[in-house]
């Protein structure tokens, strides 16, 4: 059974910084194209970035150059490093399969980050 548990989010001053955590189990990042995803509140969960098997990176235009994604695959933990964060980015935060909102697949319960200005 799939089991993705995201940490390390909190409260933050805007210019801020947060590093995000995704353990899994039953998904193997070295096997697989793996995404962060956020939702704001009233507003539809969306791809911030993704990272391939291989390891190329992109990332939504709101996010470039300052977010980045990564992976540990000895350990198969995603990461995603937030800089300079701004109120716009208050959601929450979730990991999973780069394709997961296409296919329907099961969600974590995300962790929370809030900006504050």
């Amino acid at each position: 059974q799939v089991q993705l548990v995201e940490s390390g989010g909190g409260l933050v001053q805007a210019g801020g910084s947060l590093r995000l955590s995704c353990a899994s189990s039953g998904i193997l990042f070295r096997f697989n194209d793996m995404g962060w995803y956020r939702q704001a509140p009233g507003k539809q969960r969306e791809l911030v970035a993704s990272i391939s098997r291989g390891g190329s990176t992109k990332y939504a235009d709101s996010v470039k150059g300052r977010f980045t994604i990564s992976r540990d695959i000895a350990n198969n933990t995603g990461y995603l490093q937030m800089n300079s964060l701004k109120p716009e980015d208050t959601a929450v935060y979730y990991c999973n399969y780069a394709n997961a909102i296409q296919t329907g697949a099961n969600w974590g319960q995300g962790t929370q980050v809030t900006v504050s200005s």
